[in-house]
C-alpha cells in the first residue's frame, strides 16, 4: 500500500488504506483532463458549466452529514464543525455558480483607434490542484469550482491524510454532471507531482500547504514556466485597540483562535492588546481558553501525531526560552492538545516568527497603535489580520498600515463564499474566491475588429 490512509487521529486507528497512483494512473489522468478541456471545456458555455456547478453545490449541501463524518475521522474536525464546512463549500460552489457569467463577462476597452475591442476571459487547459488536510471540502471546492466554471479542467491531489474525502468529491463532480476528466483525483506520489508540473499538458499549478512546500511547488512552476497560485502559512494578529466591549473582543479572539482545533492558516494566532485594556482582557481570555471543552465539540484532536509532536516542541522551545503558560500544559494525551496561551515572548524567541498551528494562542501587550502596527508586521507570513476598534476610521487607517492580504475590521471570521482570500509575503501569492479567484487561471484574451 502507498501513503495515503484514514487513520483516525482521535484512536490511532487505520481505517483504509489506498495504494499510490501508479505512472499508468498519471498518464490517464493527464490524459482524460487534456482531452476532456479540448472536447467539452471548449465546446461549453460559462452558463451551462455554472449549472453543474449549482448541481455539485446542492450535493455537497444534500450529503453534509456523510461528508462531515468523513472528514471527522480522516482529520479529527468536530462533527458540527465538519458538517458545517460541507455546508459553506457548497455555499461556495453557489455563489461561484450564480456570479459566473457576470464575472467572466466580456470586458469592453475604450481605445484611442475607436476599433471595437473587447477582453475574454476563457480557460487556458489544465491545471493541478495540490490541496491540505486541514480543510478537506472548503479548499477544493474553493479551486476547483471556479476552473471548472471557467472552462479549466482539474487534475486534484489532495493530502495523503484525505484519501476518502478526495474520492468522495470527484463522485460527486461526476454525480453533478460533470464529465470523466472535468475533474480527477489522484493519489500521487511528491516524484508524480513534479512530473505532472513539468508535462506540457498543464498549464498551471494551485497549492494550499505549508511555506516549505510552496518554495518548492513554486520553484518547480517557474521552471516549466507554469503560473501558480500558492496559499500558505499565516500568523495573523488580532488587535484590540479600542473597545467598550471587551467580552465581545474576548468571544472574537477565542473564536478566530481555536476555528478548526487551531489548525487554519488565517486563525487569529497573535493576540495584541492595548495596555488599558491588557488586564481585563488577559483574565477573560484565560477564562474563555481554558473553558473551551473537548466533549462539547469546542475543538478536536490534532490532525495526527506528527502535527501534535511539531507543536508541543514549539510550544516548549518558547518555554525554555522565558516565555508563561497563561492557560494550558503542554503535555498533549494523544492528540488532544488542551488550549493554551502563552505570553512574555520576545523577539529573539524562535516562536516569535512561527506559525502555531494548533489550539495556541501568544497574547502581547502593546502601550500604542504604532508598536501595534510594529508588532503585527514584524511577522514573516502576511496572510490576514483583525482589528477591533469602536473608531472605524482609526481602525481602517491602522488596516491601510498592515502588511497583510486581509483587514477584518469589527469582528473575526468575515471570510465569505464571494470575498477573495489570500495573502503577501511568505503567506504566498495569487487569490482564491470572488472574482478574482475565477480570474487567477484564465487566459484574459484581447479581440479586436477591423473598421
Amino acid at each position: 500500500m502507498g501513503k495515503y490512509a484514514v487513520i483516525n487521529p482521535a484512536t490511532g486507528e487505520t481505517v483504509t488504506e489506498y495504494p499510490d497512483a501508479t505512472a499508468a494512473d498519471i498518464e490517464q489522468a493527464l490524459a482524460s483532463a487534456q482531452s476532456t478541456y479540448r472536447e467539452w471545456s471548449r465546446n461549453t458555455t460559462v452558463a451551462e458549466r455554472a449549472a453543474l456547478a449549482q448541481k455539485f453545490a446542492d450535493l455537497m449541501v444534500e450529503r453534509k452529514d456523510e461528508l462531515g463524518a468523513i472528514i471527522n475521522r480522516e482529520m479529527g474536525k468536530p462533527l458540527d464543525q465538519a458538517i458545517g464546512e460541507a455546508e459553506f463549500s457548497g455555499a461556495i460552489a453557489e455563489a461561484f455558480a450564480k456570479n459566473a457569467e457576470k464575472w467572466l463577462a466580456d470586458e469592453e476597452l475604450e481605445v484611442e483607434d475607436g476599433l471595437r475591442t473587447f477582453i475574454r476571459k476563457q480557460g487556458i487547459g489544465v491545471i493541478l490542484g495540490i490541496m491540505p488536510w486541514n480543510y478537506p471540502y472548503y479548499q477544493v471546492a474553493r479551486f476547483a469550482v471556479p476552473n471548472l466554471i471557467l472552462g479549466n479542467t482539474v487534475v486534484l491531489k489532495h493530502a495523503e491524510q484525505c484519501p476518502e474525502s478526495a474520492a468522495a468529491l470527484e463522485s460527486l463532480f461526476l454525480e453533478a454532471g460533470f464529465p470523466k476528466g472535468a475533474y480527477v483525483n489522484v493519489y500521487a506520489t511528491h516524484d508524480q507531482i513534479s512530473t505532472i508540473i513539468a508535462d506540457d499538458r498543464v498549464q498551471g499549478v494551485s497549492l494550499t500547504g505549508s511555506e516549505r512546500a510552496g518554495a518548492i511547488i513554486g520553484e518547480q512552476a517557474g521552471r516549466n514556466l507554469k503560473k501558480a497560485v500558492l496559499e500558505l502559512g499565516g500568523s495573523d494578529v488580532f488587535l484590540v485597540l479600542d473597545t467598550d466591549n471587551i467580552d465581545f473582543a474576548v468571544e472574537h479572539a477565542v473564536g478566530g483562535r481555536m476555528e478548526n482545533t487551531g489548525q487554519a492558516c488565517n486563525g487569529s494566532k497573535r493576540i495584541v492588546v492595548l495596555d488599558k485594556y491588557y488586564d481585563e482582557f488577559a483574565a477573560k481570555f484565560q477564562a474563555a481558553i481554558a473553558g473551551q471543552s473537548l466533549e462539547n465539540g469546542d475543538f478536536g484532536p490534532m490532525s495526527s501525531d506528527k502535527a501534535t509532536e511539531g507543536l508541543t516542541a514549539q510550544v516548549q522551545s518558547a518555554l525554555d526560552q522565558g516565555a508563561t503558560v497563561l492557560a494550558g500544559n503542554n503535555t498533549p494525551e494523544g492528540n488532544v492538545y488542551t488550549p493554551t496561551i502563552i505570553t512574555d515572548i520576545t523577539p529573539s524567541m524562535a516562536v516569535y516568527s512561527q506559525e502555531l498551528f494548533g489550539p495556541v494562542a501568544q497574547l502581547y501587550k502593546v502601550s500604542s497603535d504604532e508598536e501595534a502596527i510594529d508588532l503585527a508586521n514584524s511577522s514573516p507570513y502576511g496572510l490576514g489580520s483583525v482589528v477591533i476598534c469602536d473608531d472605524r476610521e482609526r481602525a481602517e487607517r491602522i488596516g491601510n498600515q498592515l502588511d497583510v492580504g486581509m483587514v477584518f475590521i469589527g469582528a473575526a471570521g468575515l471570510e465569505g463564499a464571494d470575498v477573495p482570500f489570500g495573502g503577501v509575503k511568505k503567506s504566498g501569492y495569487g487569490r482564491e474566491l470572488g472574482k478574482g479567484g475565477m480570474e487567477e487561471f484564465a487566459n484574459k484574451q484581447l479581440f479586436r475588429f477591423a473598421s
